[in-house]
């Protein structure tokens, strides 16, 4: 693999997987908020507080008591941590979309015949082991072309230094189609890029 380093400026590579794994994280966030806020809320329903407050002895729940302060700090922690959320997801989204844009682009290639790149990632992103196994793959399946066109190069040019004086007349025809047969050979092969 080339150990070039890659540094990539645009962290929304694929925007619309991104946004959902953000907004993912951050819903699973702001539900934890909520389910605090409630649970705390619920238990504080099940006891009593005593406080004075205006000179006034008042008793109510401890939830009525603690609730406007509990949903402040909920709210500000769930922001700030939403925030830190986002900016990490994003990060995270885009070890995982950057590498699979890159396979993308490398499948179209391949798809095209051309063989002559390798599967570049960053050793750092997700996906790194998938991509020695791709470029495993690729270099075999290189080699087997080259050999296959090397094949097919050596049975055309042997075709070809015969000529139809070396056969008898009843074979002529078949000299004819295993050239036609070899030159349909060589253009396959020549599809290949490696």
């Amino acid at each position: 693999m080339d150990k070039r380093t890659y540094r990539r400026k645009n962290y929304l590579i694929d925007k619309k997987f991104q946004a959902k794994f953000i907004v993912k994280f951050s819903a699973l966030i702001f539900l934890g908020g909520l389910l605090t806020v409630v649970l705390l809320y619920f238990l504080g329903t099940q006891s009593k507080t005593v406080a004075i407050q205006n000179s006034r002895v008042i008793a109510k729940t401890t939830a009525d008591f603690i609730l406007p302060l509990l949903i402040q700090t909920v709210i500000a922690v769930t922001v700030l941590v939403g925030i830190i959320a986002g900016i990490l997801t994003l990060f995270i989204s885009h070890k995982i979309s950057g590498p699979l844009y890159r396979l993308k682009k490398v499948i179209e290639r391949l798809e095209r015949g051309d063989f002559s790149s390798e599967f570049n990632i960053r050793s750092t992103d997700q996906l790194s082991g998938l991509a020695d196994e791709i470029n495993s793959m690729i270099r075999n399946t290189k080699q087997e072309v080259c050999g296959i066109k090397n094949k097919a190069i050596s049975l055309k040019q042997k075709l070809d230094s015969l000529t139809e004086n070396d056969f008898p007349a009843s074979k002529r025809g078949a000299l004819t189609e295993l050239k036609k047969i070899a030159e349909e050979l060589d253009k396959a092969v020549r599809y290949f890029k490696v």
